[in-house]
């Protein structure tokens, strides 16, 4: 199943919505004709555990194309929010998760040459996210190294607290995309936050794919192009580290709650690593796909 957050006017809240082919159908009023109660919210989705997948489910397979009044609407004339608008607290970032990302960043960001024994973990604001289509911020005041990373994003679905790696992917809720934007020369003293934690720099989205239609989030193609042009492209396979550690490396020590979003790690390719340097300016156009969720586009403008 696919999810998503959408607004049908500027005016409007923001809603669930399923995707079905071309359409949008409104979570909250397809279960209400069903006589079932839903949320319009994603966060109170995921909240409700698989109890609320498995009725919408029902109710969507039960339509056979047949929706009410109002619960369906184009895909194309809503506005994609990110599915998480505003997570409940920071996205948990991983650095260095890919070996050639690695090799790249010992050369040019200070990092070390050996492949980290554990994973790096960084965190990146609630107020750092936006949706499909929104701009990224570039403040030439604070930075002149924009760069870019595409990464698969693990959205968590139940309260997970010292699981262990063969019992971790029962805690997903499901699979996005995000394009962790960092200012290479915003890093403090090795910490990471300042430089990756400012505003617009986690696009998310465009939807959230639940976990029962993809079988091996370790066998996903992931790109990226700026201005058309191909920076990034690999497989999760190439991960150092797979989502079950990283899921229960972190739950060893922080509890992971419904919601929480942890960003995988990118490959080889960013602009810090190639030779000139390159970095992203106003006007530029990023665009971003994981295979089997989605692609993100955001346009680069000057604050």
């Amino acid at each position: 199943m696919r999810l998503v957050t959408y607004r049908d006017s500027i005016e409007a809240a923001a809603r669930l919505g399923a995707v079905v082919d071309d359409l949008v159908i409104d979570v909250e009023k397809i279960g209400a004709h069903a006589g079932v109660s839903l949320p319009s919210s994603m966060l109170a989705f995921i909240d409700l555990g698989p109890v609320a997948l498995v009725a919408l489910k029902k109710i969507l397979g039960d339509r056979n194309d047949y929706w009410p009044v109002g619960a369906a609407l184009p895909l194309a004339n809503v506005k994609l929010l990110a599915p998480i608008p505003r997570p409940r607290k920071n996205i948990f970032g991983i650095g260095l998760n890919y070996v050639e990302h690695v090799a790249e960043s010992s050369r040019t960001l200070d990092t070390a040459k050996e492949l980290p024994k554990q994973p790096v973990i960084f965190s990146k604001p609630p107020t750092s996210v936006i949706g499909p289509d929104d701009a990224i911020e570039h403040n030439k005041a604070i930075t002149r190294q924009l760069d870019w990373e595409v990464e698969l994003a693990v959205v968590i679905g139940r309260t997970a607290r010292r699981v262990s790696e063969e019992e971790a992917l029962n805690f997903v809720f499901g699979y996005s995309v995000m394009i962790d934007v960092s200012a290479r020369d915003n890093r403090r003293a090795g910490q990471w936050i300042y430089s990756k934690g400012q505003d617009t720099y986690a696009p998310f989205g465009p939807c959230i794919v639940t976990s029962d239609e993809i079988a091996d989030p370790h066998a996903l193609d992931l790109w990226l192009t700026v201005n058309g042009v191909e920076k990034q492209r690999s497989n999760t396979r190439h991960m150092l580290f797979k989502v079950p550690l990283l899921i229960s490396d972190i739950s060893a020590a922080i509890t992971l709650e419904p919601g929480d979003i942890i960003a995988t790690g990118t490959p080889d390719g960013v602009g810090a690593g190639r030779t000139p340097q390159e970095w992203l300016w106003p006007g530029d156009v990023v665009e971003a796909e994981v295979s089997g969720i989605g692609r993100l586009r955001h346009p680069v403008v000057a604050v």
